[in-house]
């Protein structure tokens, strides 16, 4: 039984190419990064190729980019160094009611200290109306931070009214890139955000290593504090190894961004349009500002835990929703925030696919799926094949 992949939105497999680049800063090149001698800067020039790979990815300049652990800490260092920088001009954010926990639990850690913090909600799709938004706005408003694409559901959100909404009144705008760094284009010089965050992992590259971009004269308090790396911005010795790995998957999501748009979306759309024959199965999200390798589905009179393990037997994995909430009993904050009832949301299932994944993946799981959900039914008293 050949496994079948299909949760790449939690993380995604290393690209051999990646793993191949990465190698010799464990062994030959292993020098600290601020070391003046040979090995440091041998290992600082990689850096820097790694900084301008990304850069290039997104439309921006090297200087912008702030390497960091991972997407986590890039969210809570914009919205905590942000709100903590801005202080003295107001204490009030603006955030939506299905961004990642990484922005919502910062948002009300920061509660605790004193902002006040507005959720908006979403329409049943996800998307956010920037009209509401604008609504909520007031003199105390130093910060909007809304996703790009949830990571549940993949909808993307109207990023560019939103900015032209806050910018009009001088107010920051950050935005969680997570899903969206080389699945969709990314320019910086018309995206209009003023801080944006990124993960390695979710486009082949290693755990463990992210980055913040930054928009040129946007100030804010460091989070992690101590020597002068990073231009002053995030301490601490840089992680040489999975900063090369992430700049070298930068420059191969570059280099394979159109198979996003045709491959990747080809698969998902296939994936989506058979298991949606399967009665009394529904989309979550909007059909079509979505990025291209989610698709989300609700099967009624089944239970998502139960459909995920019974794929999992099969050889198939496929996630309830965010990785970084499995093991919770609680259900779907993203799918509540939607209008879903509770049997909709306890049954849904998120498939998310990369550019690694073959149509025969998709042949699999629409080969399976359909069965399960039969099965599954089959034992619950609520269900009706009338």
């Amino acid at each position: 039984m050949t496994p079948v992949y299909l949760d790449n939105s939690a993380t995604t497999p290393v690209d051999p190419h990646v793993l191949e680049a990465m190698l010799p800063f464990f062994t030959e090149i292993f020098g600290n990064a601020s070391s003046i001698h040979t090995f440091g800067q041998r290992a600082r020039a990689a850096v820097e190729e790694a900084r301008e790979r990304l850069a290039i990815l997104i439309g921006a300049s090297a200087k912008e980019i702030i390497f960091t652990s991972g997407g986590t800490e890039s969210d809570n260092t914009a919205v905590r160094g942000v709100a903590y920088q801005l202080r003295g001009k107001g204490q009030h954010i603006i955030t939506t009611r299905i961004e990642h926990p990484a922005i919502l639990s910062t948002c009300k850690a920061l509660e605790e200290e004193g902002f006040r913090v507005t959720y908006l909600p979403v329409d049943s799709t996800g998307l956010v109306d920037p009209r509401k938004l604008a609504d909520e706005i007031t003199p105390q408003t130093i910060l909007i931070t809304v996703m790009h694409a949830n990571n549940e559901i993949g909808t993307l959100q109207p990023l560019a009214e939103i900015c032209a909404v806050a910018h009009e009144r001088g107010i920051l705008v950050h935005s969680d890139c997570v899903q969206t760094l080389g699945k969709i284009p990314i320019d910086m010089k018309t995206f209009a955000v003023d801080l944006a965050s990124f993960s390695g992992h979710k486009l082949h590259g290693p755990k463990g290593v992210g980055a913040l971009y930054v928009r040129k004269q946007v100030q804010f308090k460091p989070l992690v504090v101590g020597g002068s790396h990073e231009r002053k911005r995030r301490a601490g010795t840089e992680n040489v190894p999975g900063i090369v790995g992430f700049g070298k998957a930068a420059e191969l999501g570059l280099e394979h961004l159109p198979e996003m748009e045709t491959h990747v979306k080809g698969l998902r759309d296939r994936l989506q349009r058979d298991l949606l024959q399967i009665p009394g199965t529904t989309l979550n999200g909007h059909p079509e500002f979505r990025a291209p390798h989610i698709c989300n589905l609700s099967f009624d009179h089944t239970e998502g835990e139960g459909l995920l393990i019974s794929l999992d037997l099969e050889g198939i994995a496929v996630s309830t929703g965010a990785a970084c909430s499995s093991g919770s009993l609680e259900p779907s904050h993203v799918l509540i925030a939607l209008g879903r009832d509770k049997h909709h949301v306890h049954g849904s299932l998120r498939f998310s696919l990369s550019r690694m994944n073959t149509e025969q993946d998709v042949d699999r799981a629409v080969e399976v799926l359909p069965q399960i959900v039969e099965r599954m039914r089959s034992l619950s008293p609520s269900y009706s094949a009338d």
